[in-house]
């Protein structure tokens, strides 16, 4: 209670920079200081603490993140100022250089950020504490939990698994978050239960090489046992999985699937391309008949299953060829969702240096081409929903009404008034919207 009162007044804002994975990591990083009794920052109060959690999956990521810091310090020359994420844990030097920083803690070690924080405040000279590690040498999951005390969402992100190990050529991440380190199944089933007993009832398990949890504990731990406990909490409407690579889809998660009405008909499968070649210059572990394969058995024994994607157009050496045949792959497999990037050149991967680097132009072009495409394809699958009831489950109000997801990722408008968040509603699709379904409420079927 002393150390409460202590802090009563201080108040810690955090910015978050990148991809899923690192929102979760700032919320837990939040709890932190909550349970110190700091305050969170209004949107526009003046904070003490700021915590810029860092990305570094491009280079414009790494600029961001040095302009976000150099915009908070501008704006409040007093607080302290801490950097996390990858960006920081792969270039602390520059945050060193930069003298704006306080802290710097990267990928590890952020269980004791507030202590770093509080040291810092402490400090008479401006010297910055670099608390980074060899993150090669980490081989344990550093477990967080979010407190969900308060908050009014209904669907969670919950990081169960950190570090990758399959080194693409375009990729900075292994790098940055190191090997591949599982959360232990208990630990992230009891954060689970806590966040249903707080109101939320979806929840989205995510990591950077999730399809990989559990190889690392060696006790039979696999994505498919950690859905299986997951699907037992009875106020668990919904599990979602993250992006999941398409090699490791195992048996036991599609049976899942298949058999569970809790476990969402959805899954990310990053393609990346569409050519062979372009494959093999990425180091991705599969080819497209591999591929092919798997999209065909899971679309026959999972029907009606939604399957979105990830691409990246204009990697070196990617000709036009190569591109036309990416465009036919998409035109054949026919996802519901494709994100798209152009390739970007990040130092310090292998892809940086091949030679043939796609003007951006190019890139450019190749991006719309896809982005067309997609929004044909898009509109076909969600043709076939006219007519038909869906579960959506309310999340929040838009233009008057209340909106949510489907089991297979599509947003969809409940134009009635009667709604509740958080609940599960049957809705008969009638309209389709530029970029999901509306509908009215329906009796179950």
């Amino acid at each position: 209670m002393e150390n409460n009162t202590l802090h009563s007044r201080r108040k810690v804002s955090f910015i978050t920079l990148g991809c899923k994975v690192n929102q979760y990591d700032s919320d837990a990083m939040r709890t932190l200081f909550m349970r110190n009794g700091y305050a969170q920052a209004g949107e526009n109060d003046d904070a003490d603490v700021y915590v810029v959690n860092t990305c570094s999956v491009t280079s414009i990521g790494d600029r961001k993140s040095r302009q976000m810091v150099r915009r908070i310090r501008r704006a409040h020359p007093h607080a302290v100022i801490a950097v996390a994420g990858c960006y920081a844990q792969l270039a602390p030097e520059v945050f060193e250089k930069m003298g704006d920083v306080d802290v710097i803690v990267g990928l590890q070690n952020r269980t004791r950020i507030v202590d770093y924080v509080e040291e810092a405040m402490r400090r008479t000279d401006k010297k910055p504490l670099n608390e980074t590690v060899d993150i090669m040498k980490v081989d344990r999951f550093e477990n967080m939990w979010v407190d969900a005390s308060g908050e009014v969402r209904t669907r969670a992100f919950v990081k169960v698994q950190e570090g990758c190990d399959n080194y693409c050529t375009f990729c900075i991440i292994p790098y940055a978050r190191g090997k591949l380190k599982s959360r232990l199944q208990k630990d992230a089933v009891e954060e689970i239960r806590h966040l249903v007993a707080e109101g939320y009832r979806e929840v989205v398990l995510t990591g950077i090489h999730l399809g990989n949890y559990g190889k690392d504990l060696h006790d039979g731990t696999s994505l498919a046992t950690l859905v299986a406990e997951l699907v037992k909490i009875p106020d668990l409407l919904r599990i979602r999985l993250g992006s999941v690579e398409s090699v490791e889809l195992s048996e036991d998660l599609i049976h899942i699937m298949q058999n569970e009405p809790k476990v969402c008909r959805h899954l990310h499968l990053p393609i990346q391309s569409g050519s062979d070649a372009v494959l093999k210059g990425m180091n991705r572990h599969y080819r497209l008949p591999q591929f092919k394969k798997l999209i065909s058995e899971l679309r026959e024994k999972v029907p009606g299953i939604a399957l979105t994607t990830d691409l990246i157009v204009g990697f070196p050496g990617e000709t036009e060829e190569n591109f036309l045949e990416t465009l036919e792959t998409l035109k054949e497999i026919k996802f519901s969702g494709i994100h798209v990037f152009p390739y970007s050149r990040r130092t310090g991967t292998p892809a940086a240096s091949y030679p043939n680097q796609v003007s951006n132009e190019v890139k450019k072009e190749r991006v719309h081409r896809v982005q067309e495409l997609e929004k044909g394809i898009a509109l076909e699958y969600r043709k076939q929903f006219m007519g038909c009831v869906v579960h959506v489950l309310a999340e929040e109000v838009k233009d008057g009404f209340f909106e949510g997801l489907t089991d297979e990722y599509i947003r969809v408008s409940i134009r009635d008034s009667h709604i509740e968040k958080g609940k599960m509603y049957p809705v008969r699709i009638d309209t389709i919207t530029e970029d999901g379904l509306s509908g009215v409420l329906a009796e179950e079927e």
